[in-house]
């Protein structure tokens, strides 16, 4: 039978829309449910300020009377006009094994993207680099992290046979917090100190956070613009306000770090204990239950998940880098972690990879955001 979609347009078809991964991912050991509640939040365009700049299209498959696929099409509009750029995204893309739904769900958003003058379309992708971006092709045998794609191990090569092609890839690695800190990391931390130039900025709890919040995510802003972050899109206050709104009750502030001079914000890192098995038994839903299993969560794992992180052009490679490594490091031991996932780290990003590296890092997921251009 044909292959028919349907635009997303009432709560009821959101509602199908957002809870189908659920359907198709059961018994996934692997795959994590998102927190429904931000689920709805992001995809209200009341709720979500991003749909204020960008086109969306958001789409449902069905095939014998039966919901079988989804995807969302966006034109960031904002980020086209800093990049000069022509380029639609496609993300969120989910299926049953079935080329024929792929190639209709993906055709269906590239001929909407034509026809709003776009000469290119990139994806998975969300808003902004701040949500899921790339499909996992490599690591299917870890547990997702949070804010990540966990797809199925056969959707990328459906994808490759609709005509797209690697744009490019990110590298996750896994780090072995170390019982000692590095040598170097203490050599290069106490000569920063001593100097007076810089002071490390840490937290005792959330409330010594929030008058933090926007000069990081500036910081943020002013940093990955000028660095050219693939696909990023610069954030208004209330878009800050809203991502430290969603992050907030689940950071732990010992594991936010910054540098300060004269002051000002130059450097900051930002992780979380990772959260997945919580919210994999509360299944996404936060109430009645579900936030005591996530709270639960992480205070048992042994894993710290990297979210953030940023430094000054003008001070970098001044060893703030070190500087925060070691305390990052020296509260995950007092913490009793054990493992460090730095998320994703662009493949070209050779001098982040490096350190990485250079710490014992192994690379151990890949995520790939392809291309095709619309001609």
């Amino acid at each position: 039978m044909a292959i028919s979609t349907i635009e997303v347009k009432t709560k009821k078809q959101l509602k199908v829309f957002i809870y189908l991964p659920e359907k198709l991912h059961r018994g996934r050991e692997n795959w994590v449910p998102p927190i429904y509640m931000d689920e709805w939040a992001y995809f209200n365009p009341k709720k979500n300020k991003a749909f204020e700049y960008s086109d969306t299209l958001m789409l449902l498959a069905e095939k014998d009377g039966e919901v079988v696929g989804r995807i969302m099409g966006i034109i960031n509009r904002r980020y086209n006009e800093v990049r000069q750029e022509k380029t639609a995204r496609f993300g969120y893309l989910e299926s049953i094994k079935d080329q024929e739904v792929v190639h209709v769900l993906l055709s269906q958003v590239e001929q909407w993207a034509r026809e709003k003058g776009m000469t290119r379309i990139i994806g998975p992708y969300g808003f902004s680099d701040q949500d899921p971006e790339g499909f996992l092709i490599k690591g299917f045998e870890h547990r997702a992290t949070i804010a990540t794609y966990y797809n199925f191990e056969w959707l990328p090569e459906m994808v490759e046979k609709e005509g797209y092609y690697k744009d490019n890839d990110y590298f996750v690695y896994k780090i072995e917090i170390p019982k000692e800190i590095p040598e170097l990391y203490c050599r290069v931390s106490e000569r920063i100190l001593k100097k007076g130039n810089f002071q490390l900025l840490e937290f005792k709890n959330k409330k010594e956070i929030k008058p933090w919040v926007r000069p990081i995510l500036s910081l943020m802003n002013e940093t990955y613009i000028e660095s050219n972050i693939y696909g990023y899109a610069p954030l208004d206050e209330r878009e800050m306000d809203a991502l430290a709104k969603k992050y907030l009750p689940v950071l732990d502030p010992r594991f936010v770090k910054g540098v300060l001079k004269d002051g000002q914000v130059v450097a900051f890192i930002v992780g979380i204990p990772d959260l997945t098995a919580g919210i994999k038994k509360a299944r996404g839903r936060l109430f009645p239950f579900g936030i005591f299993h996530i709270l639960r969560a992480s205070k048992k794992t042994k894993q710290l998940d990297l979210l953030l992180g940023a430094i000054k052009k003008e001070y970098r490679g001044q060893g703030l880098d070190a500087l925060m490594g070691m305390a990052m490091i020296s509260s995950a031991q007092k913490a009793g972690f054990e493992i460090i996932d730095t998320h994703h780290e662009m493949e070209t990003n050779v001098r982040v990879r490096a350190e990485m590296e250079r710490v014992g890092g192994q690379v151990y997921k890949i995520y790939r955001v392809y291309q095709k251009p619309l001609l």
